[in-house]
């Protein structure tokens, strides 16, 4: 988990650890565990497999996301799937996918912090930029050849993770999954976050809710024109996944038709 400075108005947002000042004191719970051997029976899986097993680069993770990875992640294993991860850090998070997916996956990460240039490699390509500069997430787009999946793990703040969406969910492939996790900042003022405060991720995402039933709400959108291309949006604890995927227009049917039922 990424921290990066509060002030809108700074070019360049300096990027932390997780256990920096704002951090540290968004939540009086200090949820962080040392000990990885009184919880690697409680974890199964994949990604679990490989987050207790890593003795490279450092990783850090929420233990009750390695479920959610296996289950919305687990059909891009082996394949050649495009992931962008918004978020380098120390590098550990970009080493596991690699691993996760596979040689045939294409791997990039962003971060606005210079001294991740280092961890580039042939594993998992790094750039550096800002994760709401467009112009600089749509070369980096270009750059992959597209993308499949996006993993929003960077500064948490609101408004970086709302133009992120906005600027990188067009550019998903159909099928394509955008993630954006840490969602528990949604609720922490130092990430403009609070309660049912507009515009934060989980509010901006309610919002996409509407947006994949929006050919209900007025005559004239159930039309392949107007049809939105969220097939699905899935909130689990402290992380959210919204499915790209063109929809057909709505249509019930009953068979076999009424016509024949008195036959």
């Amino acid at each position: 988990m990424k921290v990066r400075n509060m002030d809108e108005n700074q070019k360049r947002k300096q990027t932390d650890n997780a256990r920096s000042p704002a951090w540290t004191t968004a939540h009086p719970i200090d949820f962080y565990v040392t000990e990885p051997e009184r919880f690697r029976e409680l974890y199964r899986g994949r990604f679990a497999d490989l987050f207790f097993a890593n003795e490279d680069r450092v990783a850090h993770k929420w233990l009750h996301y390695f479920a959610i990875y296996d289950q919305l992640l687990q059909p891009f294993v082996g394949t050649a799937v495009r992931m962008l991860e918004i978020g380098v850090n120390k590098g550990g998070s970009l080493a596991l996918w690699r691993r996760f997916f596979g040689e045939k996956a294409v791997i990039f990460g962003v971060d606005v912090n210079p001294e991740c240039a280092a961890l580039d490699s042939a594993d998992a390509a790094v750039r550096i930029g800002s994760q709401d500069d467009a112009t600089f997430l749509e070369k980096v787009v270009a750059e992959m050849g597209g993308i499949d999946v996006v993993l929003d793990d960077g500064s948490h703040v609101a408004t970086h993770q709302r133009a992120s969406y906005n600027i990188l969910f067009p550019l998903l492939n159909e099928g394509g999954l955008y993630l954006i996790e840490d969602m528990c900042t949604a609720y922490w003022p130092p990430y403009q976050g609070g309660l049912g405060r507009p515009g934060t991720a989980i509010e901006f995402l309610k919002e996409k809710v509407d947006e994949m039933h929006r050919h209900y709400l007025a005559p004239g959108l159930n039309t392949p024109e107007h049809m939105t291309d969220i097939e699905s949006v899935q909130f689990f604890d402290s992380i959210a996944a919204v499915r790209k995927r063109r929809q057909l227009p709505r249509h019930h049917l009953m068979v076999p038709p009424a016509a024949k039922q008195g036959a």
